[in-house]
């Protein structure tokens, strides 16, 4: 028995990084090895009809590398089960398939990712599943958006994508319950680090391991882990027959990724304020958002239940959609991309890349926005470069 189960044993439960760096895997016991192997087989020798090593007969239904990598997950994010996907809306589509029906509905953010939005729209939509929003700081306005008897899902976003609204967990979930519905929280932009949903009354965590989870901008993943025994198993049920199973080298780089999530985080954050900081003095930055300032109006619920407020900044300027393209285009160090959570600092405009799906929406988002995902490279490099990308107006 590891050090850890000797600890978690005794009712002592372990530091985020030391969970982060030992949990689901323990060192191979015929060689040593300190890392789990990638288990690069989709099919595994039986010990005659059914008798399966480990439980492991076909690698849609289980490979070792990636139930290491949900192990792992399931730990930081204090839940009962992980579960690896090969990208955040295989799993984000799975979940809802494991929990809905063709005559549900679901609530869903007035900010949200594109990509989520177009799923609940386009496709959720055309399997019979209707999706209502609203602001997931407003708890009244989720409440009311509930049709009882009807909707099966809370969804929210916290901090949201694009412009960073923050939603009270503990009363959502509150809300979510009152309601007969379950609440989940894409926790994507926080990461497990800065924030844990389900120990606030979440059901089900989302994210997309793309980001802050792998963290080096080389691999898409996604992942969902939950807290109820009977939901993981409709979701197991789900990820084997519908199949976007994250491959074993997939789940090597999340797993890699997360070991060192939390120095990296400290770092995300450490930057992100001086970004901040910079951006508040600009002539031409009309808004700055970001949770951690005091102005923010969920300022004081993101600094209840997160350890810090992150590294993704979102700001307006004052000359309109063409400054906001301009500084994209302009900036160097800032790498002009989608996606977010890397190691490398990125820029983008929302409303033509990230969110363009949402146009013409409830969720269209300010065209003169622009977001970043706030790296960890040298803090004054990153001011310099955003000084000279608004230094001339387009």
């Amino acid at each position: 028995m590891s050090e850890q189960q000797h600890r978690e044993q005794a009712g002592q439960k372990s530091g985020f990084e030391t969970r982060a760096i030992h949990a689901g895997y323990e060192p191979d016991e015929a060689t040593g090895a300190v890392i789990p192997p990638i288990y690069a087989t989709s099919t595994y020798k039986q010990d005659g009809v059914g008798g399966l090593r480990g439980g492991y007969e076909y690698s849609r239904s289980g490979n070792p590398t990636r139930t290491a990598l949900e192990g792992n997950i399931a730990a930081l994010e204090e839940g009962e089960r992980g579960f690896a996907f090969a990208s955040g809306l295989a799993a984000e589509d799975t979940l809802v398939r494991a929990l809905c029906a063709p005559g549900d509905h679901v609530v869903v953010p007035d900010d949200a990712y594109g990509g989520t939005y177009r799923l609940f729209d386009k496709v959720e939509r055309a399997w019979g599943l209707e999706h209502s929003s609203a602001a997931v700081s407003d708890v009244d306005a989720v409440r009311a958006a509930i049709r009882p008897g009807e909707t099966k899902l809370v969804w929210v976003e916290t901090p949201t994508n694009p412009l960073l609204n923050i939603g009270d967990i503990e009363a959502l979930a509150g809300v979510a319950h009152d309601a007969g519905a379950l609440l989940v929280v894409d926790n994507t932009f926080a990461s497990p680090y800065l924030q844990q949903p389900l120990t606030l009354g979440a059901d089900v965590v989302v994210h997309s391991t793309t980001k802050y989870c792998g963290g080096h901008s080389d691999v898409v993943g996604g992942a969902l882990v939950v807290r109820d025994l009977e939901v993981a198993e409709r979701v197991a049920f789900h990820q084997n027959a519908m199949g976007a199973v994250a491959g074993p080298f997939d789940s090597w780089l999340v797993l890699r990724g997360l070991k060192t999530l939390g120095v990296r985080m400290d770092r995300h954050c450490d930057n992100a304020e001086r970004v901040v900081e910079f951006l508040a003095g600009h002539p031409d930055v009309t808004q700055v958002i970001y949770p951690g300032l005091e102005e923010h109006p969920g300022h004081a619920v993101a600094s209840r239940q997160m350890k810090r407020y992150g590294g993704m900044v979102s700001f307006r300027v004052a000359g309109g959609e063409q400054q906001a393209l301009g500084v994209c285009e302009r900036a160097e160090v800032f790498t002009l991309g989608e996606s977010l959570g890397g190691v490398e600092s990125l820029i983008e405009h929302p409303g033509r890349m990230t969110h363009a799906s949402v146009a013409g929406t409830d969720l269209e988002v300010p065209a003169d926005l622009v977001r970043l995902s706030v790296g960890i490279e040298t803090a004054d490099d990153l001011l310099a470069d955003l000084d000279r990308a608004l230094g001339a107006r387009a």
